[in-house]
């Protein structure tokens, strides 16, 4: 009996500790879902904190590499790739222009992937000084 009870507190200690908050390698699979933005990694010229954002806008991630997002409003849908933990968002309206797209049309991000939610970078049009993220919980 005494060997049950070392073999059950063994194995909800080993449980625990699989449980980490450790970055996920991503693709376009795992990210596949309904987000919201809910967090943003700000500074004022000082330390950086997290924000919460209020009516933060969506991101449908499609199986078919496509995506829909209310960021912005002349355009709402595109593809999307992860390479190498970078998230690449392609709008596909014609005449969509943003100053946050490179060279090729592609608003870049830096991505850390966990279970339940993402935080992205910008590498792409304006950036930070100080740096910034931006955090999207599934819905």
């Amino acid at each position: 009996m005494k060997y049950k009870y070392c073999f059950l507190l063994l194995f909800l200690i080993l449980i625990n500790c699989a449980k980490s908050n450790e970055p996920i390698v991503s693709n376009e699979t795992l990210i596949v879902g309904k987000w919201e933005l809910t967090e943003a990694y700000i500074s004022a010229g000082g330390p950086q904190y997290w924000i919460d954002v209020e009516n933060g806008h969506d991101i449908d991630f499609l199986e078919n590499v496509t995506f829909s997002s209310s960021r912005f409003t002349e355009c709402t849908t595109g593809t999307f790739s992860i390479i190498e933990n970078k998230l690449l968002l392609k709008y596909n309206c014609q005449d969509f222009n943003s100053e946050y797209e490179n060279e090729q049309g592609y608003i870049t991000y830096d991505l850390e992937f966990y279970s339940d939610y993402f935080i992205v970078s910008p590498t792409s049009g304006p950036i930070c000084i100080e740096g910034c993220s931006y955090k999207y919980q599934k819905k």
